[in-house]
This record gives C-alpha cells, structure tokens and sequence, in this order.
C-alpha cells in the first residue's frame, strides 16, 4: 500500500481545521458584552504548530470566505484572522514555543487585526468614522482571540506531556 503524500496530509488537516473553525463560528461566550467567538484562534495556533504559517494564512482565509459566504461572519474576519494566522505561524516557525506563538496570535488578531479592521469598516462596510474609533474593534477582537489561543495552548501543552504532539508534528512535516 502507497503512504500519503505531505501534501496530501496537510490539505486534509488544513480543511479539517477550516471546517472546524466555520463550524466553531456558531459557538460563542458572551463576555463583558462581546462575543467572544474562540475557535478560529484555537485553529490559528493549531495551523501554526502543525502545518505553518502560509497554511494557517489559507486556512484563515478559507474560513472567513465561508463564513460571508454563509452569513455567519463579517468582512472584518479577514484581517483579524489572517493576520493573527500569519504572526503565529512566524513566531512558531522560528522559536518552536507554544506560549510565544499563542502570544503572537493575540497580538496579531487583537491589536493588528483590530486595527485594520477600522479601515475596512470605513471603506467596505458604511460605518461613519465619526460613529467608530479607530480602536474600537480593538477590545471585542481580542477578548475572543485570548480565548481562543488559552483553549490552544491547553491542548498543545495536554498533547505535549502525553507525548503525542511530536509524533503529530512528524505527520506533517516528516
């Protein structure tokens, strides 16, 4: 019997993680006002552990095109996830550490992404700049993402100490 290419592993981890994340939209704890909506940052740092940044930039987007497509998302999913995505998956790549990766995420899709989303809602989305503060996705953002990326670094340290976190790893960049 022929093995499974990486190729063929990671795309298949890369739309499991994306169905989990559009599936993950739908669930969500109501925080001090907010939303606050976990899983597509729990799969932002899983996609930086396991398939990379440029896969978690793909999952990232995949999700968020998904999620407007079917009505359970907004335009600013796109740069809180994908830049949260991409910073993560950087900081993974180059310091192999869970709690710096889950700390990039947070600040990638809660102050980055937060920030970017101020431009788009101007631009995209009719809101008046003088109804929005160039900060004001600022909080919600990270409220969710913090969420998110503890729930990852629970289970990333879980799969560690089990031991089987090196094993997954070697699936998928072996």
């Amino acid at each position: 019997m022929k093995s499974v290419s990486l190729n063929t592993r990671k795309m298949t981890l890369a739309g499991l993680l994306c169905a989990a994340a559009v599936a993950g939209s739908y669930f969500y704890v109501p925080v001090l006002g907010s939303k606050c909506v976990p899983v597509q940052h729990l799969v932002n740092v899983l996609c930086a552990v396991f398939l990379g940044p440029w896969y978690g930039v793909g999952v990232a987007g995949v999700t968020s095109l998904i999620r407007n497509l079917i009505g359970s998302g907004s335009l600013l999913a796109f740069p809180g996830s994908m830049i949260g995505a991409l910073l993560c998956g950087l900081m993974y790549q180059y310091s192999k550490k869970i709690l710096p990766t889950a700390a990039a995420e947070v600040f990638g899709t809660g102050i980055l992404g937060g920030l970017c989303a101020y431009p788009i809602a101007i631009l995209f989305m009719g809101q008046s700049a003088a109804k929005v503060a160039w900060y004001a996705y600022i909080v919600p953002f990270l409220i969710s993402t913090v969420g998110g990326a503890l729930l990852a670094v629970v289970i990333l340290v879980s799969l560690k100490r089990a031991g089987v976190l090196s094993k997954l790893q070697d699936a998928f960049y072996a």
